[in-house]
This record gives structure tokens, sequence and C-alpha cells, in this order.
């Protein structure tokens, strides 16, 4: 075993001594052959940039509006600067999404300078998938070299959860392109102890706590821990530079928090998610410590569901959880392999000395830094007995990524050690395996597939382990069969994934698998309720979990189409982009002006994908629209924003995401209506006689939790006591601009 680890495809020949890690990183010290890049390194780098590009472009428009929620907020923080701001749910800025805007910000920008439409919204997601890319590429090949860097990159874009969700409009795209930014920051940092790299990397970190709050602190304690033992200067100096970086993370990430919590609340948006109006109590409740221990006031079945311990309803939690029928598909194909490439990165480097200052000691803090942020992210993911999504596990694949590449690298350079190349052989059989595992949990869907792979696999594995008597062009071959027994099946998940279309609130990659919720549909998300919980009950598990009664796509309403539950154009079929070839999942039926069918909500009372919104319905939103704030009031997010959407103009999401904010009072909203503010009331039901509707996109009952549950449902009942309704669509309008009925209950 060496003394250094020079990287793959170094210039450095064998036995040679290799410069130190900030030699090379300026040039001092270092001949000038010794810095020049292969010739196959930019056309490869080219290459691998363009593939992700055109993975994440494919069929982009397929998902529509995506999530609805969010679209909505893009929408109206393209007309509205204060909602742009705040990230208002509408332009009348009644309510913010329940999360910071930062996210919302370029999609914002891109439709405000080419208008509204599936592309405006998903490309600047794409191209944060292939910033992403690029990003975890220059990060490993600065201390591994480039085939390591162009392995990384590789793993990361074919990670079936990152071919989502960089085609989604959900924060987790842009919080995992700054947590990969940030990583590379502290490395550059740990590089010569340079201050300004690590108030760089604070700085990213505070603007990817605008993004999702508290997720983005998680790999903190790693990241600090390796600078302050590993930095190459003295202790006084490592803790002033990152108390300096400390202050910039504060500042990048406290300013906008400092402006809302001053800004006086009767000027701004109610800050949704919370019940207080107030975005410290949403940071450090909703999206903070209820997402550890489940209880999540606000949310519906939050703090005390039903089921127990372990996760409650959101399923179970434990060491496993990463690699269950649910989440095993999204992200867990090469985290074996990640976990033993750091313990064998680990064991190669452990004769470095405490500082980063030689390309040993670099390796190694490069391993603890990605290791540690894998661990103690997948330790978070595994053990949260609150709200979680398998989508949640993409701030997962470039730490992944990374150490594959990284490992990789190092024991292809030892693999003239016996120890070496078993741990190189046995790593891709587990992975091999592993891969099998996973396509056997969906027995119908390309069922030679796994065959292929285990035997590729082993074959690969038996040809690394004899690598040294077979020659090196055998080795490489070997090699090149073993990459691809890896990556096939990912591969196989992510053009599964984006050969459909993706929308409403929960979203999953690939096939459906037996025993989960897997499939391109959408699933229980904020505010919906999870499986097996709730006040509707009679919940009927299946291929896809649990499906309710009384709603959409379960018992007594539509037939299930197969394991996705409804068909598209059915109640429980997928919300989708006037124009496209319809979304899959629990949402309402496709959004084509038009349709037959009444208008309704979408899964579980429209919480899950929103409503389909037909012709009649947009035209009376549109009639006289600019003499009104709100051209309508609907409860829960999405289904105001499918509305939204549809018109073009305001509509007010009464009680945030699921109606159980206490946003407007019954006070305020019937001063805004004595004012002349707003337009119609749509009924939570989807007929004008308050029943549920049929036809395309029925609605279920909208549920609530929370406080707020019972301000949305005394401003419906108000509403209902004191105007007539009217059927437009199939949806019950109240136009709130009508005198009382004469039969009025008092208000």
């Amino acid at each position: 075993m060496t003394t250094a680890v020079p990287p793959m495809d170094s210039p450095f020949p064998e036995g040679a001594a290799a410069p130190s890690c900030a030699a090379r990183a300026t040039g001092v010290g270092v001949r000038a052959g010794a810095v020049t890049r292969p010739r196959w390194e930019l056309p490869a780098l080219a290459a691998l940039l363009l593939a992700t590009a055109v993975l994440l472009l494919w069929n982009l428009s397929a998902s529509g509006y995506a999530n609805s929620f969010y679209s909505a907020a893009v929408q109206a923080g393209s007309e509205s600067w204060k909602a742009f701001f705040f990230g208002s749910s509408d332009a009348g800025n009644s309510i913010t999404v329940d999360k910071p805007p930062a996210a919302l910000w370029p999609m914002a920008l891109s439709v405000r300078l080419f208008g509204l439409g599936s592309w405006q919204l998903l490309v600047p997601q794409a191209l944060m998938g292939v910033a992403t890319t690029a990003v975890l590429y220059a990060a490993v090949r600065r201390y591994f070299g480039p085939a390591a860097g162009l392995l990384s990159g590789a793993v990361f874009a074919l990670t079936p959860v990152a071919a989502l969700m960089f085609r989604f409009n959900n924060p987790d795209a842009l919080l995992t392109l700054l947590l990969t930014v940030t990583v590379h920051c502290v490395l550059r940092a740990l590089d010569g102890a340079r201050t300004a790299w690590l108030v760089g990397a604070g700085t990213v970190i505070g603007f990817a706590f605008l993004t999702k709050t508290l997720q983005a602190f998680v790999i903190l304690p790693p990241l600090a821990l390796v600078y302050a033992v590993c930095a190459p200067t003295r202790l006084r100096r490592r803790l002033g530079q990152l108390l300096l970086a400390g202050v910039a993370m504060v500042v990048a990430g406290g300013w906008w928090v400092a402006v809302v919590e001053l800004w006086p609340a009767s000027s701004r948006p109610y800050i949704g998610g919370s019940q207080t109006n107030s975005f410290l109590e949403l940071t450090l409740g909703y999206n903070g410590l209820g997402r550890i221990n489940g209880n999540e006031t606000g949310s519906v079945g939050g703090g005390g569901r039903p089921g127990g311990g372990g996760g409650g309803g959101w399923g179970e939690t434990g060491i496993d959880r990463l690699f269950s029928a649910n989440v095993g598909g999204q992200i867990s194909w090469l985290i074996p392999a990640a976990l033993v490439m750091l313990v064998a990165g680990l064991v190669i480097t452990w004769r470095a000395g405490r500082a980063a200052d030689t390309v040993e000691g670099m390796a190694r803090a490069a391993f603890l830094s990605w290791g540690g942020a894998l661990l103690i992210t997948a330790a978070v993911f595994s053990w949260m007995q609150g709200i979680f999504h398998e989508y949640y596990t993409v701030a997962l694949a470039p730490f992944v990524a990374a150490l594959v590449g990284m490992g990789v690298a190092v024991l292809w350079e030892e693999r003239g050690s016996k120890a070496a190349a078993l741990t190189l052989s046995g790593t891709l059989a587990l992975t091999a395996w592993w891969s099998y595992v996973l396509l056997g949990r969906s027995p119908d869907y390309l069922p030679w597939l796994r065959w292929v792979v285990l035997a590729a696999g082993a074959a690969s594995a038996v040809g690394l382990l004899l690598g040294a008597r077979i020659g090196r062009r055998a080795a490489l071959g070997a090699a090149a069969l073993g990459l691809g027994a890896a990556l096939a099946g990912p591969l196989a998940y992510c053009l599964t994934t984006v050969d459909a279309g993706h929308s409403g609130s929960i979203v999953t990659a690939g096939p459906a698998v037996q025993g989960g919720r897997g499939g391109m549909g959408m699933r229980f998300g904020r505010g919906e309720l999870p499986p097996g919980a709730g006040p509707m009950g009679g919940f009927r598990g299946g291929l896809q979990g649990a499906v309710p009664q009384g709603v959409p796509g379960g018992p007594g309403n539509a037939p299930q189409g197969g394991p996705q539950g409804a068909p598209q154009g059915v109640p429980g079929g997928g919300q989708a982009f006037p124009g496209s070839r319809g979304g899959q999942g629990a949402g309402g039926a496709p959004a084509v002006p038009g349709a037959p069918g009444r208008a309704g909500g979408g899964g579980m009372g429209g919480l899950l994908g929103g409503t389909k919104v037909g012709k009649e319905a947009t035209a009376a939103l549109r009639e006289d629209a600019d003499r009104y704030t709100w051209a309508a009031a609907a409860v829960g997010a999405q289904n105001a924003a499918s509305y939204q959407l549809a018109s073009g103009e305001p509509v007010m999401p009464i009680g945030g995401f699921n109606g159980s904010d206490p946003s407007p009072t019954l006070a305020a909203f019937q001063a805004y209506v004595k004012a002349g503010r707003i337009h119609y009331f749509i009924a939570s039901g989807g007929t004008a006689d308050g029943g549920r509707g049929g036809g395309a996109g029925g609605e279920g009952p909208v549920m609530r939790g929370g406080p707020g549950g019972s301000t949305s449902t005394a401003i419906e009942s108000w509403v209902k006591a004191n105007f007539r309704s009217v059927t437009i669509g199939g949806a019950a309008f109240y136009d709130l601009t009508t005198p009382p009925s004469a039969t009025s209950a008092p208000s």
C-alpha cells in the first residue's frame, strides 16, 4: 500500500512523489506537464453534461404544471414583486407557501421573462441538475482525477430520484445543488486553510436555508468537525474561520427572515404552514422538530397520528428504511457500494496526519466530508417520525455518487493489493445482487434485466479479482462490464421516469413495486392523510399502498386503474397541463379545457393534486377580474392553485395547503367580502347542492387538521348560509357580490 494516493489517471508515475494538494491547486512548484488534462477529458465531460441535459429535458412538458401548489406561487411571483419576495400563493398576497421562497425565485423569473408554461417552470430545475453534475465532477476530479469525477457525475445523473426531482418544481432540486456546492467549498477551504472558501460555504448553506429551512443544516456538524480537525492551520485560526463562516451563514439566511418578522403582519401575507403567522414557528415547528418527533401541528394527522411509533403513518423508521419497498428503488442502488467505499477510502488513507496538507490527507478529508454528509442525512431520514416522502432522498444522491467515484479511484490505484482487489470485486458483486433484489420488486418490469445484471456483475467481479493475472486490458474490460451492470438498473428506472409526466404533491421514480407505493403517481403529502391514518378510515392496501374509501380512485368510486390507482381521465387520474398527454397519480382528471364531467378536487378532497378546471369556470373567473383583489376563494391551496393557473387570476387559498392554517379569520373574510374584494367562493364539494359530485375528477370531502381547520369550516358555513350558489363547470360557485339570500341566517 502506497503512502500517497495519486488520483485515477494521475500524471505522476507510480512511485514518484506527488506535490501537495495546495501546490496542485495553485500550480506553484508543479511542472507544466503535471497539470495537463488528458485529451479525452473535456470531450468526455461535455458528453456527460449533454447527456444529463437530454435526460432531464426529455418529454419535460408531460408533467404540465407538476406540483400546482408551487406553480401557483411561481405564477403569482411573476406578476407581483411582493408575492415574489414573500413566496405568496396568490398575487393578492393572502398567504405564502409553507417554505421560504428561494426555490421559487428562479422559476418566477423564468415565467416573468417567457410566460407561464411547463417548460418555463421546469427548465430551471433541469438546469440545476446539470449544474449539480458539473459541480460534483469538479469537486471529485480535483483530488481524485478526471475518471473519478466523470464516474461520480454519471452515478448522480442516473440516480432515479434525481432524474425525477430535477424535472419537478419542488424545492429539493435547488437544495441538492446548494448542498453539493457547500461540500465543494468546504473541500476547497481545507486545501490550504482558505478563509474565503469557508465563508463561501457558509453563504451557500445560508441560501439553502431559504430553500428548505432546517434541512440545509443537517450536513453542518460533520463538515464543521472535519474542518476543525483537518484544516492545515493552527487551532485558533480554524475556530475563527468557522466563526466567520457561521456569521456568513446567518447573514445569508437570516436577512429574509428578519425582514419577514419585522414587517407589519397586517401588510404582508400570512405565513403558510404556521398557526401563529410566524416564520420562526414554521421553521422550528412544522418544518423543524416536528419532522423529527412527528408533532406537526397543522398537518392532517400530525401531532399524534394513528399508527403509534416508528413513523406513524409515514412508514416504519429504522436502519432499513432507505432500503424498503417504498424508498429502495429511488436511491439505494449504490448506497451499499458507497458505504464500502467510505470504509475502504479511510483505511487506505489512515496513515495521513491530522492536517489535510498532503494528497493522502486531502483524500481522507474528502472521504470524511462526503461520508459524514451521507451518514448524518441518511440517519435523519431513517429515524425521523414526522412526514417523510420518498423524493426527500434526492439530497443523498451527490454524497453517494461522490463516494462511489472516489472509492473506485483509490481502489483502482491499489488494485495490485489483494485486499483492494477483493474489496473492489466484492463491492461490485454486492451492487449487482442488490440491483437484482430491487428489480425483482417489480416482477413484470423488464424481468430479463435483473438476470443480466446479476450475471454481468458476477463475471465482472471475477475479472476484477483476477485483474493482476489477466492483464490491464482485460481488467479494464471487466471494469467496464461491472460499471454497466451497476448502472443498468438505475438507468432503466430513469428512462421509465422521464417517459411519463408527474404531477401533484408527491411523486416517485420508476415503476410500481410490490409492498410499496412505487410508481410515477402522487403520494400522500403535507396535509394529506398518510396510509392507514385519519378520520376517513377504510384504507385499502394493494400494490400501490393504501387508497382511502370515499375519494377518487378509492372503493365506491371509479374503478381502479391498475397499480397506479385510477387511470387518467377518471376520478383519481392524474392532473395534466393543457396540451400535455396527462400526468399520473391521484390528482384530478386532465385539465383539458372543455373536457366532460364535473369539476372537482383531486385525491383527498383536492389536497393531492388540485382540480380539473373547464372553460366555463375559467371564463367566470376572468370576467371583470380586474375589479377584485381575488377572482375567487377556495379551501385548500391545491384547489385554489388549479383555478388560479387555469384563469391567470388570483385565487385565495383559504387555510393554506390543506385548510388547516387560520388564514383568513372569519371576520377578515367577511371584511373582504363587504369591501367587494372577492368575487366568488368555490365550495369544496363538487356540486352546487354540496354533494361530492361525479364524473371526471369528482371530489371527496376536504380534510383539515390543526386549529385553522375550524376557521376554514366556519368560512365555508357562513358563505353557504348567506349566499346562493350556482353550478359553473360542475362546481358550486357562490357569488359574493350579490345580496345575501332572503333565507340566509344572520352572520
